[in-house]
């Protein structure tokens, strides 16, 4: 294939997903897998991870603001996070994971220590009004899991998405932390934000198809 036709159909594509975060439903339809009548465009927002909220936004501003679209594809599917009202030039890791550390409504679950299975996605960076937007593209709705055969641990779903703080030294002000192993140093900041578990089923916002024994069917 010749570059500038490569080029083009990666401009074409990235162009098509810009437009679908506008258009929503419309853009699917040319991405989903026909022969299947489950969810094709999913919304959601994440929380702020109350202790390190002051760190996170501005103290005179709005609240930070992380909206999530994630549209299934025949293959792949594709996720557009976009973060708003945060501290200018603040880095942060985002993952897929398998719990939330928080509750439905929003208040901090001290039954879940940690967010379980892992799967590291992608950098965010805010620029200097405090805004970001990440993109990435893999098996995300209803079938995302990792397994790992050497210790025996089951197809393990993580139906969560979450970001870390790049750097622990931006959470200075709130408290004392422990370097967590959240980014590619293993040397990353708290959770800063995290989807939340719906208060029937307890899954995460990437199982769109929950049965009534607690599990997603894939």
């Amino acid at each position: 294939m010749k570059q500038s036709t490569k080029q083009w159909m990666i401009f074409a594509f990235s162009a098509a997903v810009a437009l679908s975060v506008a258009a929503g439903p419309a853009f699917a339809d040319d991405y989903k897998d026909k022969g299947r009548d489950d969810a094709d465009t999913v919304h959601f927002q994440l929380a702020v991870n109350p202790r390190f909220a002051g760190c996170l936004g501005n103290p005179t501003g709005p609240a930070p603001r992380a909206d999530v679209t994630v549209l299934r594809g025949k293959l792949n599917d594709t996720m557009v996070l976009k973060l708003k009202n945060v501290k200018p030039n603040l880095a942060f890791d985002l993952f897929t994971v398998e719990k939330s550390t928080l509750l439905a409504n929003g208040q901090p679950n001290t039954a879940v220590p940690n967010v379980g299975m892992a799967w590291y996605q992608s950098d965010i960076e805010t620029d200097n009004k405090g805004n970001a937007e990440v993109q990435i593209r893999t098996v995300l709705l209803d079938q995302i899991f990792g397994v790992d055969q050497s210790t025996l641990l089951p197809p393990t779903n993580t139906f969560h998405v979450g970001f870390w703080f790049n750097d622990p030294k931006d959470v200075t002000n709130c408290a004392v932390v422990s370097p967590t192993p959240f980014n590619g140093e293993h040397q990353a900041g708290p959770l800063a934000m995290i989807s939340l578990p719906d208060a029937t089923t307890n899954l995460g916002p990437l199982c769109t198809k929950p049965q009534a024994n607690g599990t997603c069917h894939p």
